[in-house]
Order: structure tokens, then C-alpha cells, then sequence
């Protein structure tokens, strides 16, 4: 895996490669160096390789990273995106493995032509995928699963935030795609309300200073990037997801292990999950009026946010949590491998 320093992807990365080794699968981890990320992989049992997976002056990882294949010989290599997939050669003998690259959004297939099977994480990347010319027998659809929350609940009082009102609560990277500019302005339709915002990216300069023009600011609290996301979805009473553009909505996924209402902007990835309606609320993009409705809806009609959530849960319970989904990744590998 040769992903960014923080994501939801690359999260999910280190999730999956612990519950393999929970399972005692024989696997070798080799990831692009990050100290945070071999540090998680390390305290869930797994001892990582670390390469420099630079771009294409550098020299050393797809030798080293076939040194390592030569060594091990496995029956499958999972590579997860565009960098790794790149860096991955195709099986060669005595080497007969199985190539398979995971995708978690829309992406160029270049770097994935030799790969034996593409992973999509929604059933729209897999189509996606398909589009593009793949092969339909060698695309499948793997979803992503998340943990019930464990962590114990942050207390409000530690972001200066008061225990009495409604808390709107939205993670991810600070970045155009995620729309929490049009959150922050859902927030001038919402003065009873309060937010906090989860999350670090090249737009967090830009939405404090949006915040202040809005005059919102005094509601709103920008919480940086945060290792404590279940404690924070327990903290609040509704999670919103904003995005202009979300091939899963992972956080979607968060929301409802922690039985949280949902109101998302009808992105592939929310509105893939949500359906019509019946367990969160889709709005339309770009809408904060909408957003501001959602939360508004929500708020003044419990029942109707007990039984979304309630909903998300039992979804959740059904397709996406670690047993259910390493299960299957584990029933595909023995079918190709």
C-alpha cells in the first residue's frame, strides 16, 4: 500500500491487514514509509516492510519490492490503488500469483491493465471499472466494513461546546470534493445548532475564514485530524456528509455502527448506501438550504431519526462489519488463488 499519510482509505488498509492476521492468514505487509502507519499496523501484530514508493526517478522500490516477492511466493498480491498497483509486476514463473488491485474511487485503469482482478469497494466502481474496459469476470465488488464504537465518548466541555444542544458532527479531509463549505453554510439556516468538523487539507484555511464571514464561527469547531473517530460519533446526535464527491462514504459507514441519523449530499458512495431514503436522508449537492432541511427534519422528528438509524445499524450489523467482510475477501482469494 503506498497511499497518503492520512485517509480513509489508507485506514481501512490497516484495518483489513490486522483482521487478516487475527484470522492467521500468511500474509507480508509492504507499505510506503510512514512512522503513524507502520506504528497502528505494528500494535495490531503486523510487522510491515517500508519502501520508498517515490515517484518515477525512484530506483529502489520495484526491485526491492520483487526481492520480497521472491522470497515469500505468494498465491496472491493484494495492491491497493494506483501507486502500488503501478509498482507491482505482473506474476511471472516460478512466481504464479494472482494480481489483484483494490480501487476505492474512480480511477484511470493505466496503472491497473496488468493486474489479473480489480477490487471496487462499491458496486458503481465495479461498473466503473467494467466501463472502462475490464473484463467482467475478473471485477468484483468487496465493500469496506468499520468497527462498533469503543473508544469511551469525548466530552463536549473538551472543545468548548455546550452539553444541551444539538451537535452536527462531519469528518474528513479538509478538501473541495468533501463540500464542507457548503455545510459551514447550511450552519447560517441552523443557529441552534453546533458542528464540529473532523479533519486536515490544503481547504482548512480557507473554511475558518468562511466560517468567520459567515458568522458562524462561534458554532463551529475544526478538531484536526483525529484518531478518536468513534469517540467523537458517539459525542454528537446527528453525522452529516457533504460531499460533492464520494465513491463509498466510509464515515456513512461509521455513522451507522455507532447508531447515529445520517443526512448526506446524494454522492455516488452515500446515495449507494442510503437508498431511498430509508436509512439517512439524501439531499441534493451542492444545496445548503437542503442540508439545512435535512438537519432540521431530523432534529424536530425523533422518531423518524431513530428509525434511520436503527436502520443504518442493522445494515451495518448485516453487510459491513469485519467478519462479514474478511470473510469474503478470504472466499475470493481462495477462488482465484
Amino acid at each position: 500500500m503506498a497511499g497518503a499519510e492520512v485517509g480513509g482509505a489508507e485506514a481501512f488498509f490497516v484495518r483489513l491487514a490486522i483482521a487478516f492476521k487475527k484470522t492467521g492468514v500468511d500474509q507480508k505487509v509492504v507499505i510506503r514509509r510512514d512512522t503513524s502507519r507502520a506504528r497502528a499496523l505494528r500494535a495490531g501484530g503486523v510487522e510491515p516492510v517500508e519502501l520508498p514508493f517515490g515517484g518515477r526517478m525512484d530506483f529502489r522500490t520495484r526491485p526491492a519490492l520483487q526481492r520480497e516477492i521472491d522470497r515469500h511466493r505468494p498465491d496472491v498480491i493484494l495492491s491497493w490503488m494506483s501507486r502500488a498497483s503501478w509498482a507491482t509486476p505482473a506474476a511471472r514463473k516460478p512466481n504464479n500469483y494472482k494480481l489483484i488491485a483494490r480501487l476505492g474511487g474512480y480511477y484511470d485503469l493505466k496503472y491497473y491493465r496488468h493486474c489479473d482482478y480489480l477490487i471496487g469497494n462499491t458496486q458503481d466502481i465495479v461498473d466503473h471499472i467494467v466501463r472502462e474496459g475490464f473484463d467482467p469476470a475478473r471485477a468484483v465488488y468487496l465493500p469496506n466494513f468499520v468497527h462498533r464504537p469503543t473508544t469511551e465518548v469525548v466530552s463536549r466541555l473538551g472543545f468548548d461546546t455546550p452539553i444541551d444542544v444539538p451537535l452536527l458532527l462531519a469528518m474528513g479531509r479538509l478538501h473541495e470534493n468533501k463540500g464542507f463549505d457548503v455545510l459551514l453554510r447550511a450552519m447560517v439556516d441552523l443557529p441552534d445548532h453546533w458542528l464540529w468538523i473532523a479533519g486536515e487539507g490544503p481547504e482548512g484555511a480557507a473554511l475558518s475564514k468562511l466560517a468567520e464571514e459567515l458568522g458562524v464561527d462561534g458554532r463551529v469547531r475544526f478538531l484536526g485530524w483525529r484518531d478518536d473517530a468513534d469517540a467523537l460519533m458517539q459525542a454528537c446526535d446527528l453525522f452529516v456528509c457533504s460531499s460533492r464527491h464520494e465513491p463509498l462514504g466510509n464515515i456513512v459507514l461509521e455513522a451507522w455502527a455507532a447508531g447515529k441519523p445520517v443526512v448526506a449530499a446524494s454522492a455516488a458512495g452515500p446515495a449507494g448506501l442510503i437508498g431511498d431514503d430509508e436509512a439517512g436522508l439524501l439531499v441534493p449537492l451542492e444545496d445548503a438550504r437542503a442540508v439545512a432541511d435535512g438537519v432540521l427534519r431530523l432534529s424536530r422528528e425523533p422518531e423518524l431519526a431513530s428509525t434511520l438509524a436503527a436502520e443504518g445499524f442493522a445494515r451495518f450489523e448485516r453487510d459491513y462489519t469485519e467478519d462479514a467482510v474478511v470473510a469474503k475477501y478470504l472466499a475470493f482469494f481462495e477462488s482465484v488463488g
